[in-house]
């Protein structure tokens, strides 16, 4: 059951960067937008559940919130560098390393020696993949060396926020359903300090509420896959959803690819999932 919840978030997280594409607006329009949409969904998730909630549960969700909103605002931005198909794979990659080291050796989840060996593998699987994914021909990276080289540092600040996002979580061994509502606070809070001054409300911040409903599905369903099978296992197989990201916004978005560059897409994807199904024997 724990390997079916942290699927659904790859499903509903790897739609994001498509919907937002499509909504449109800025990266602090689309992040302020999404971050609405994540309090409504957390009011609901309250109002359904009624969870316990503590001065530690509010106070450790809104710090987690507050990275996440980090993460979020610095990934959207990434995407307007070097487009979805680009910064999802990179942002995943970083993003596993952070999360699935922090798993294994901060909260010690690899408990054996077989444990190790098959969780390596499987971060070896998700990486390749993730690099493969992004890989672009030479040509194309001389011409585009100075939005990747700022989409980068961009995602590696990223990586930071959504690290802490998670890892606050685990660490506070927080409930699921009662961290939901405080974390979506703390994203709207972020979200509206990040954006003063961008121009954030608009009509498009509006529509990216859609996106923040798509993420607090998946944010549920991750948080409660991280306390059945873990972090290092959960979040991994969370960030499948880079193979729908990366083929949506070439079928969907338009972006472009060469013929070489759709063989590393595929290949990756496939490492990609190679990588998750380890994670499964894993369990």
């Amino acid at each position: 059951m724990g390997i079916i919840l942290a699927l659904i978030p790859a499903l509903a997280w790897g739609s994001i960067g498509l919907v937002s594409g499509k909504l449109g607006g800025n990266a602090y329009q689309q992040t302020l937008g999404m971050t609405f949409g994540a309090l409504v969904f957390g009011i609901g998730t309250w109002l359904v559940a009624q969870p316990v909630m503590d001065t530690k549960v509010w106070l450790l969700g809104i710090l987690s919130g507050l990275f996440w909103s980090l993460g979020q605002s610095q990934q959207f931005q990434a995407m307007k560098y070097m487009g979805v198909s680009m910064t999802v794979p990179m942002s995943t990659g970083m993003q596993l390393v952070a999360n699935t080291l922090a798993g294994a050796l901060l909260f010690s989840e690899w408990k054996t020696g077989s444990t190790v060996g098959l969780g390596l593998l499987a971060l070896f699987f998700l990486i390749l993949g993730s690099t493969l994914t992004s890989r672009k021909e030479k040509s194309d990276q001389v011409s585009g060396e100075n939005s990747v080289g700022k989409g980068i540092r961009t995602l590696l600040i990223s990586t930071a926020g959504y690290a802490g996002y998670t890892i606050v979580f685990k660490a506070g061994n927080l409930d699921a359903l009662a961290t939901v509502l405080p974390q979506s606070i703390g994203m709207v809070i972020g979200a509206s300090l990040f954006s003063i001054g961008k121009n954030a409300l608009s009509k498009e911040t509006v529509k990216n509420t859609l996106t923040g409903l798509l993420w607090g599905t998946g944010n549920v369903f991750m948080l409660l896959a991280t306390s059945s099978v873990g972090l290092a296992i959960a979040f991994s197989m969370s960030q499948m959803g880079i193979v729908i990201s990366t083929f949506g916004s070439i079928f969907l978005l338009g972006e472009k690819k060469t013929k070489k560059e759709m063989r590393y897409v595929t290949w990756g994807s496939i490492f990609v999932i190679l990588g998750g199904i380890v994670l499964g024997i894993m369990k």
